[in-house]
Order: C-alpha cells, then sequence, then structure tokens
C-alpha cells in the first residue's frame, strides 16, 4: 500500500477520465461534439490564429538566444559531471523520440498536400514551393520548440535536482508555492491530456500506412483487423523495451536510426533521381531560408486562401501538444551536457534528419511527377488514399519489396522508440516525487529516497501507461470522426500550453541568471 501512497491521483487518473468521456461523447453524439469542437476551433485558429504563430517564432528567437548567451554555457548537471551517452547515441535518442513514424508517412506525400493550394499559385511553380513548405512545416520553428524546453527540464532536473517531474515544476521560479496548489495541477492536468490526445491521433494516422504496406508484402487484404494485430505487436515491443529501461531505449533508437537511413539511401542511390533530389533540396533550403520570417508572419488577413489557418497554424498547435512528452526525456538524457548543445544538437540530429528524410522522399515522389514517370496527382485524385498512393509510388523502385521491409522496419523502430520516451514520462507524471531521473541509466547516487518518495517509476506504472497509450488509438479505429475529433481536442489544448511554455521559458532564465550570480558571486 505504500506505493500507491506515492501516485499523484490528479495527474494519473482525471486525465483518463477526461478523455475516456470526451470519447464517449464522440461515439453517443458525434454530430453535437463535432459541431461544438469545430466552433471551438475555427475561433482559436481563424480569430486568434496570430496568436500561435507569434509563439513560434518567438520560441524559435529564444532559442538561438539561449544558445549563443551566457545561458548557453550551462552544464546540465554538478561540476564533473560528463555525458551519459556518446554523441551518435545521445541524438539518436534525441530524433527518434521527437518523431514517430508519421515522418515517413508525410515525407513520400506532403507536397501532395500542397500542390493544388491556391496559395501555392500565387507564390509561384509547385516545383518550387510544395518542396519547401513541409521544410518549413517540419523545420527550425518545430525543433525550437523541443530543444528550448529540453534545455529547460533539463536544467530543472540535472542542475536543480528536482524531483517532481512535472511540466508544472518547470514553472516554479515564477510560480512559486502556487506550484503545488491549484494552478500547478491545472498544468500537469492539461499537459497529460495534451499527451495522451496527441499520441493517440499520431497512431491513428500513421499505423494504416504500415498496415498497407504489410498486406503489400505479403499479399493478402488490409483491414482494420490488420491494423489493431499491428499496433498490439507494436505495443508489446515497446513494452518489452522500456521494461528494460534506457537499455532498451538505447537499442531500439540506434536500430531506427540504422534502418531509416537505409531506406533513405536506398531511395537516392537506386531511385534514378538522385540528382534532382539534391538540386530540388538545394533550392528549397534555400527558398525557406530567404522567405523564412515571411512565411512565419503571414496571416493571410483577407482569407483569399486560409492557408496558413489550414496549414501552418495547425501544424503550430500540433506540435505544441507534442511538447509535453518529447522534451522532457531529452532533457533526461542530456545530463553532463551544456544548455548551448542540447539546443544545437537538436538542431543538428532533429532538424538535419527531418530534412534529409523529406528531401529525400519527398523529391523522388515529386520527381516521378514532375517528369511523368508517374501521375501520382491523378492517382490521388482518383482514390483519395494517400497510403494507396505512397505505395504506387514505391512501386517504382527496383526490388519494392526490400523497400517495404525497410518502411515498415523502420516504422516499427520509430513508433517502439517515440512511445518508449512518452511511456517513460508519463510515467514519470503519475508520481508525486522520483528520485531518478527520466532518461538515466541509473539513480543518482546523491538522491536519496524520502519518505513519500521512490526511485524510479514502477514496472506496474509503466504498463499501465504502455496499454492506455495503445487502448485508445484502438477504439479510434473504429470511428473516423472520434479521431478527427481528438485531433481537434488536442489542436484546442495546444492554445493554453503554449501559454505554459512560454511560462516554462521565462521561468528558465529568471532560474538561470540566479544560478549563474551565484557562481559568480
Amino acid at each position: 500500500m505504500k506505493r500507491w501512497n506515492h501516485i499523484d491521483p490528479a495527474t494519473t487518473l482525471i486525465p483518463f477520465v477526461i478523455i475516456f468521456l470526451l470519447c464517449l461523447s464522440f461515439v453517443v453524439n458525434p454530430t453535437g461534439s463535432t459541431a461544438a469542437l469545430g466552433v471551438i476551433r475555427n475561433f482559436l485558429g481563424d480569430e486568434l490564429g496570430v496568436y500561435y504563430l507569434a509563439v513560434g517564432l518567438a520560441i524559435f528567437g529564444v532559442s538561438l538566444y539561449i544558445a549563443f548567451s551566457r545561458y548557453g554555457q550551462i552544464v546540465l548537471g554538478k561540476p564533473g559531471d560528463k555525458p551519459q551517452y556518446n554523441f551518435f547515441t545521445w541524438g539518436s535518442m534525441m530524433f527518434t523520440s521527437g518523431l514517430a513514424a508519421d515522418i515517413l508517412f508525410y515525407s513520400f506525400c506532403e507536397w501532395i498536400l500542397y500542390a493544388n493550394e491556391p496559395h501555392i499559385a500565387e507564390l509561384g511553380s509547385v516545383q518550387d514551393w510544395s518542396s519547401t513548405y513541409p521544410l518549413f512545416h517540419w523545420g527550425p520553428i518545430v525543433w525550437s520548440f523541443y530543444a528550448t524546453l529540453a534545455a529547460c527540464f533539463g536544467f530543472m532536473l540535472h542542475v536543480r535536482g528536482c524531483h517532481k517531474q512535472k511540466y508544472s515544476e518547470a514553472c516554479r521560479a515564477i510560480l512559486g508555492d502556487r506550484t503545488d496548489r491549484l494552478p500547478g495541477k491545472l498544468i500537469d492536468i492539461l499537459a497529460v491530456i495534451a499527451l495522451i490526445a496527441g499520441t493517440a491521433t499520431t497512431f491513428s494516422l500513421a499505423t494504416p500506412l504500415l498496415s498497407r504496406a504489410i498486406s503489400t508484402l505479403l499479399g493478402f487484404a488490409d483491414s482494420k483487423w490488420l491494423t489493431i494485430a499491428i499496433l498490439l505487436i507494436i505495443c508489446l515491443i515497446y513494452t518489452v523495451s522500456v521494461m528494460r529501461g534506457m537499455r532498451g531505449v538505447k537499442f531500439l533508437a540506434e536500430i531506427c536510426m540504422y534502418v531509416f537511413f537505409a531506406l533513405l539511401i536506398y531511395v537516392f542511390v537506386l531511385g534514378g533521381e538522385a540528382r534532382y533530389i539534391v538540386e530540388t533540396g538545394f533550392t528549397a533550403i534555400g527558398n525557406l531560408m530567404q522567405n523564412f520570417i515571411g512565411l512565419s508572419t503571414w496571416t493571410d488577413a483577407l482569407r483569399t486562401s486560409s492557408f496558413p489557418q489550414n496549414w501552418t497554424i495547425f501544424y503550430w498547435a500540433y506540435w505544441l501538444v507534442w511538447c509535453v512528452a518529447a522534451p522532457f526525456f531529452m532533457g533526461g538524457i542530456s545530463r553532463g551536457r551544456t544548455v548551448k548543445q542540447v539546443i544545437l544538437g537538436a538542431y543538428i540530429f532533429g532538424l538535419g534528419s527531418t530534412f534529409i528524410s523529406f528531401i529525400t522522399l519527398g523529391n523522388y515522389s515529386l520527381g516521378l511527377q514532375v517528369f511523368g514517370r508517374l501521375d501520382i496527382m491523378g492517382i490521388y485524385a482518383a482514390g483519395g488514399n494517400l497510403y494507396e498512393t505512397i505505395m504506387e509510388i514505391i512501386a517504382t523502385l527496383p526490388m519494392p519489396q526490400i523497400v517495404l521491409v525497410l518502411l515498415i522496419t523502420s516504422m516499427v523502430a520509430f513508433y517502439a522508440t517515440s512511445f518508449d520516451s512518452i511511456t517513460l514520462v508519463a510515467s514519470a507524471y503519475s508520481y508525486r516525487k522520483l528520485a531518478g531521473r527520466v532518461g538515466t541509466d541509473e539513480n543518482d547516487s546523491d538522491a536519496p529516497e524520502e519518505e513519500g518518495e521512490q526511485a524510479e517509476a514502477s514496472n506496474g506504472m509503466k504498463l499501465f501507461w504502455a496499454i492506455l497509450l495503445i487502448m485508445l488509438p484502438i477504439a479510434l479505429l473504429f470511428s473516423e470522426s472520434s479521431m478527427n475529433n481528438l485531433q481537434t481536442v488536442s489542436i484546442i489544448a495546444a492554445f493554453p500550453v503554449g501559454i505554459v511554455i512560454l511560462l516554462i521559458i521565462a521561468s528558465f532564465l529568471k532560474d538561470a541568471k540566479r544560478h549563474l550570480d551565484g557562481q559568480d558571486s
């Protein structure tokens, strides 16, 4: 019974009950719930959309300021602490914890979603802009969310030695004692709700591609039951891995990187479009650099196309929701590194790997269209199915069965590694205090277990979260409107999450200044 006394019911049961009631309302009254959520989402995205754009650009600017100011020299740990992991292992975990298998899905097909947008025609050619916008929407601003918060959480965990591994605790420098009262509880409940909603929709969006790839490779019919079986297998893999602690997470992250880059090299070398891929990617990066501020601040005030409302604001909101778990894990694995190394490392590994993925896979498929090798736009227009369209793209490669094997393996590895990190963070959220740190191989020797505090999340708690994270996506497979509604919930949740993130950054700056001033004196 003593172990149960360590559990925080506010961040364990309340978010679960709220998400369950929301899903129940989607099933019982789908029309009414969809209409109500749609009104709220449209208000936040259309009337207050500039808020999301401003938050995104501000966090990107702050990330660079923190990295290259005196704050960047702070070592995340005690004097003499060395990095826990080698550079490749650390970078692999930084990248794979931040993105799930949806990066492969969108890398192949995102340009297709932009190609018929009126705004692309206003800007210029499909060739130039449908290859640029994926880099923008998955680029510097998105990774600045992760990089900045990873530094903030790393400071909280390794410099301040905080045992309350929660979102609210990162706000203590400003909230003070209110962190332990209602404001802090509300922040933590919001964070867990956003975490559950965000992970559920990510599973639901990309898993059908994995299911289609397996059915194509093995030659049998695709179905929801196959998708459910795949989800259960993924759950088994990341559950076994997370039970092994960081050893399992490290192993999966490294395997994921090897298979991921094997897929990219295969497409690049054997796809026959290497020159086009490189040149289009080079142009897209230059286009992004030249127009970055304009893309980041364009609101379409006259609503001639509503492109930023439909895409940019949607993406910023979705990534803000994902910031609940991934940066906590990134900060946890960064003991012994400086704040500057954490921020720039997130950009080097995260942004660099993301760009390589979109440039290689996206420009290969775009090249098929522009050179007339495959009418991708026609295939998509005829069926409206992106998963089937991607299968047609893969079929143009030599020995497509090898590509399918690499795609399936890398998607499973991506899911397993990202949800390993989420499970570890969510498990830590469920306790009032933990002596251990998220992302460490073993507990700190100088962090004794106190009354009401245990060393690390129990395997039972890890199992609870591992199962919970997979149950909701399975349930959503039977109701398309429920999935869309839950995605809308995550977008709505991003509005207050953005405010909390700004509060965390302000708290870090205040606390870090006090820390540096103390060192100077």
